[in-house]
């Protein structure tokens, strides 16, 4: 419905309104654009003036990062070692007659070629401290094979010169008889590094171990 006026005065006031907020629009347009002028004036003349102050300066060519990490650990050829040890083991023979090595006193003493008769007396009275003992109570034949082996490896390298090998007495053995005993003594005899063993003092194992001499390296 088409609104009523009194009067013309009253026809032209919304004319009048409309020319005000397109006024006002206007104003605020040239506002913004004034803003936005002021802003670019600014970044420019910013811009300059960092441009002025490092006008003498060369770039720096990019450095390559340094990666700090650890050099890996040389790799250790355990494999070969297993291999190695295993085949060392199964070489030990059990077929070298005792009788014909040992001397038959109640020493039941060892000594390789060019070795004093007096070592396996003086290894026996303890001229030697014992460094370490290998116990194998509880295993198989060629679980006891294996581990006399590593063991004299493991005290080469750590330059061990003196051990004791428990082998046990048997007693709960097949017969109550000492199984490991003979062979220990046959895989020793078969060892260079080893120069001399004797059963060991009662106090040091008796007749369940062997004290053990090894060379130097």
């Amino acid at each position: 419905m088409t609104p009523k006026y009194a009067s013309l005065a009253e026809l032209g006031k919304p004319r009048d309104e409309l020319r005000r907020a397109a006024e006002r629009e206007a104003e605020r347009a040239q506002a913004r654009r004034e803003q936005e002028a002021a802003r670019r004036e600014l970044h420019e003349r910013e811009r300059d003036e960092f441009r002025n102050a490092v006008a003498g300066v060369e770039p720096i060519g990019a450095t390559p990062r340094a990666t700090l990490r650890g050099e890996p650990p040389p790799p250790e050829p355990r494999q070969r070692q297993r291999d190695e040890q295993e085949a060392l083991a199964q070489s030990l023979s059990d077929e070298i007659d005792l009788d014909l090595i040992l001397e038959t006193d109640d020493q039941l003493a060892y000594r390789r070629s060019g070795v004093g008769p007096m070592v396996p007396r003086q290894l026996r009275r303890g001229n030697w401290t014992v460094q370490r003992q290998l116990d194998l109570h509880g295993h198989r034949v060629d679980e006891a094979r294996e581990a006399l082996a590593a063991f004299l490896n493991e005290c080469r390298l750590r330059e061990i010169r003196c051990v004791r090998i428990i082998h046990g007495k048997g007693l709960g053995s097949f017969r109550r008889q000492p199984v490991l005993k003979g062979k220990v003594m046959r895989w020793l005899v078969q060892r260079s590094e080893v120069l001399a063993f004797c059963q060991a003092r009662p106090d040091d194992g008796g007749a369940g171990a062997l004290l053990v001499l090894l060379a130097a390296r």
